[in-house]
């Protein structure tokens, strides 16, 4: 049951005593779903999901509906979230991988402005040194226990926690796939419709309700916890699920992400966004909103508490997308991608395009070969699997108008002068990043390929 402002400002006006000593800087509680596609949510028009949890934080908060990591991969992901840079300059831009030594994150910047700063669950970052978190354990299922302790420790000084589930990342073994029959499913139009692709869905579809669970879980201990008006709570999905078009691409099934925010004290009720933000934006949004200076870390991103707040409408006029498939599993052994997207186009350079693209979906997916199989002899079929394996050296879409970029613009001539300025502007940023496309993804060992997925998964779900 959604819970009101006065019963939020019961819980922080408790006492006098307590009202005179709380800390301004407001407690930040990040939730992160582990490979969930943004169209998955209930509030962003799920195709088949219920997400009561997410969809209440965006009855009562801020709902984004131009959000975007720059890389569809959960390493560089998260690391590019928790240190403000992107990942080539941060150095951990392929999977699996981390960081240079002494790159700063969270906790460096948060610590000294009187934060306790805890993570549980997946960790998938490194080194270690660099990311100086109190940990608090990966178990799964997740220890609610634990993130209630390290919630109600003190209730005079701020904390900052990531939750980082483990959800709906496969295997898809968690939550009850029998709410989701596969022959009534509705799927995105980027997915071949085979029987195989529509028993996956079914089960990914019950592990993104399960995340939801889990995040309602954690809301109701911070809503009970200290200060709970001045307690920022975050729901990021993280990037695109693990099927085609999506994790390890840079169309927007993969980089945009669905993100919502929760601030009683200062974020109005309801309320939505446009403005684009990238993940890189968290850290220094963070740093403003605890009080501190988000210019003093030499970060790519910026603070957008001005969209919190409702003092601004708009952040960045363009986000960027970087993908290295070189080092993941079952990668191609060198097939970079870059993108950099408006509010209106997207630009897409496959920067070694005349190589197969592949990844662990092409060479193990469970649904794969029934798309290769209905190619055959089904010419939608075949469209799409030649289309995610063979692709032009530029795309460009409308994806205000084609927002599954299913259209390829990239040899219509009315675009020609729009592809060469968003060209121009990407390639300027790649140089800013010290990208050098091809060479870069080939400084990634090629051994990698074979690193383990750094994913621990258990338990079964309810029978059909």
């Amino acid at each position: 049951m959604p819970i009101s402002r006065r019963t939020f400002l019961s819980g922080a006006l408790g006492s006098a005593a307590v009202v005179a000593a709380a800390p301004k800087a407001p407690n930040i509680l990040l939730f992160i779903a582990d490979d969930m596609s943004w169209h998955d949510i209930g509030c962003y028009g799920s195709f088949g999901p219920r997400t009561p949890n997410v969809d209440r934080l965006a009855a009562e908060g801020m709902r984004f509906t131009q959000a975007f990591t720059a890389t569809a991969m959960c390493a560089p992901m998260r690391q590019q979230m928790y240190t403000g840079l992107f990942p080539v300059r941060n150095g951990a831009y392929p999977n699996h991988s981390k960081t240079k030594p002494g790159t700063r994150s969270i906790p460096h910047f948060l610590k000294p402005l009187g934060y306790r700063v805890g993570l549980i669950g997946k960790w998938h970052i490194g080194p270690d040194e660099n990311f100086p978190f109190e940990r608090l354990g990966d178990q799964d299922p997740m220890n609610y226990q634990a993130i209630r302790e390290f919630v109600n420790r003190d209730a005079s000084q701020p904390y900052c926690l990531l939750v980082c589930s483990h959800e709906p990342h496969g295997p898809w073994n968690k939550g009850d796939a029998s709410r989701h029959p596969p022959a009534k499913l509705k799927l995105p139009p980027y997915l071949v419709d085979t029987p195989e692709t529509r028993r996956a869905v079914s089960d990914y579809y019950a592990e993104v309700e399960y995340a939801d669970g889990q995040l309602g879980e954690c809301m109701r201990i911070a809503e009970k916890g200290p200060r709970p008006a001045n307690t920022l709570t975050i729901f990021c999905s993280e990037q695109g699920s693990g099927v085609p078009f999506a994790k390890w691409t840079c169309y927007d099934a993969g980089l945009r992400q669905g993100f919502v925010a929760r601030w009683p004290d200062r974020i109005r009720a309801g309320s939505q966004t446009g403005g684009m933000i990238q993940s890189v934006d968290f850290l220094p949004t963070a740093i403003e909103a605890a009080g501190g200076d988000p210019g003093a870390g030499n970060f790519d991103g910026r603070s957008y508490l001005g969209l919190l707040e409702g003092r601004a409408s708009m952040h960045h006029d363009a986000v960027y997308g970087v993908h290295t498939t070189r080092g993941i599993i079952e990668g191609s052994a060198c097939y970079p991608i870059r993108s950099i997207r408006t509010a209106r186009h997207k630009l897409i350079l496959n920067l070694n395009h005349k190589e197969p693209f592949q990844n662990v979906v092409t060479a193990r997916g469970e649904f794969w070969a029934s798309w290769v199989e209905k190619a055959r002899g089904d010419a939608a079929a075949r469209k799409l699997t030649e289309a995610y394996q063979r692709r032009p050296q530029a795309e460009f879409y409308d994806v205000a108008a084609d927002p599954f970029e299913l259209n390829n613009l990239a040899g219509d001539a009315r675009h020609a002068s729009t592809i060469a300025r968003l060209r121009k502007r990407l390639e300027a940023w790649m140089d800013s990043q010290g990208d050098r496309g091809v060479a870069t993804e080939m400084a990634v060992p090629a051994n990698e390929r074979a690193g383990a997925e750094g994913k621990k998964k258990s338990g079964g779900r309810k029978k059909r």
